[in-house]
């Protein structure tokens, strides 16, 4: 069944924020806007450093390159020695943020959530097929990311980036349609390749308007990756369990079904900051190292006044604020499952 939908102004506020964010990130990482006039990828000395998202080396305006797309070729190259810089980088970015990457920071990540938000009826994928298929990630980044590339690469004499080439729709969206779109002599030469893409492409986007982040639960090897730095990254989410009264809110708005007062450091948190304003105790905080900023961050803000009144956060009224302090979930807040 659908999600919560009743947002409160503090939350209606956080993704708001979270979207102006994503927005600049996007044209951040795709400034070139020559590139798309022109059909042209742009060659300059940035395309040298790895971005920390998942963004096509090949998009026109890339004014970098994509990490995975980049450990593929450094696998599979030949004569490549191990990929010291790739993998640094990757870790670089997993130890200090972690999947806030994924939440905040990824442009294909950005085109899902406002696919999401085209009204339609919203979905939850049953526990018993989403737990499995959230393997596959993992699935992906070592077949496709790291063995393909290392047995087919140098034994062909070429690179194989595998992931770009049979699965990455964020390739397809951001370089395959725009470089067609304006050099008539690829479309002369594209094959049943291209149209498998397309065909992953829409099922992807078309996934996105019902339940969110389908490619990030399921497909992403950057997500996998980052997943791993969750744990002990910089930037941790903290639930404080004295506050916390179990009431579901957070899990409920959730874009990847995590019950955060139970696992704060899940692989699976993107940490996009939505359970924050929602939260009627305010339990839900958030920064680097750890330091508490549920009061002020990405997923929204709340008074210092309204601690002493928790009724009145996540809700944007006054009322259930003695229920919240003597431990108790006003009736309105969803249940754990919103099913």
């Amino acid at each position: 069944m659908g999600r919560a939908t009743n947002a409160s102004p503090a939350a209606k506020r956080g993704r708001r924020r979270q979207t102006i964010i994503q927005l600049v990130a996007t044209v951040f990482f795709n400034g070139y806007l020559v590139g798309f006039a022109e059909g042209k990828i742009y060659t300059g000395p940035s395309k040298a450093v790895c971005v920390p998202v998942l963004n096509c080396y090949s998009c026109p305006g890339a004014l970098g390159a994509c990490p995975i797309g980049a450990l593929q070729n450094a696998i599979g190259g030949v004569g490549a020695g191990f990929p010291f810089y790739v993998l640094g980088s990757i870790m670089l970015f997993g130890i200090v943020l972690g999947r806030l990457i994924c939440g905040v920071l990824c442009p294909f990540g950005f085109v899902q959530d406002l696919l999401h938000k085209i009204p339609s009826p919203k979905l939850r994928v049953p526990a018993r097929i989403d737990r499995p298929l959230r393997w596959l990630k993992y699935v992906v980044l070592i077949l496709l990311v790291v063995l393909m590339p290392a047995f087919i690469g140098p034994g062909s004499g070429a690179n194989a980036p595998s992931f770009c080439k049979y699965l990455c729709p964020a390739g397809t969206l951001q370089a395959g349609i725009p470089l067609l779109a304006t050099n008539p002599e690829l479309r002369a030469v594209i094959g049943w390749l291209f149209d498998w893409k397309m065909l992953v492409l829409v099922a992807i986007l078309a996934l996105s308007v019902f339940a969110p982040r389908p490619f990030c639960r399921y497909l992403c090897p950057l997500g996998a990756l980052y997943s791993v730095f969750n744990k002990f990254s910089a930037y941790q989410m903290r639930v404080d369990q004295h506050a916390c009264i179990h009431c579901g809110t957070c899990k409920s708005v959730c874009p990847m079904d995590v019950y955060i007062t139970e696992t704060p450091a899940s692989p699976e948190c993107i940490r996009c900051g939505r359970c924050k304003p929602t939260c009627p105790t305010c339990a839900i905080s958030s920064g680097l190292l750890g330091g508490p900023d549920g009061r002020k961050g990405l997923g929204g803000r709340a008074s210092l006044d309204n601690r002493d009144n928790p009724g009145s956060l996540g809700n944007g009224d006054n009322s259930g604020g003695r229920e919240h302090r003597l431990g108790h979930a006003p009736d309105s807040a969803p249940s754990g499952n919103a099913d």
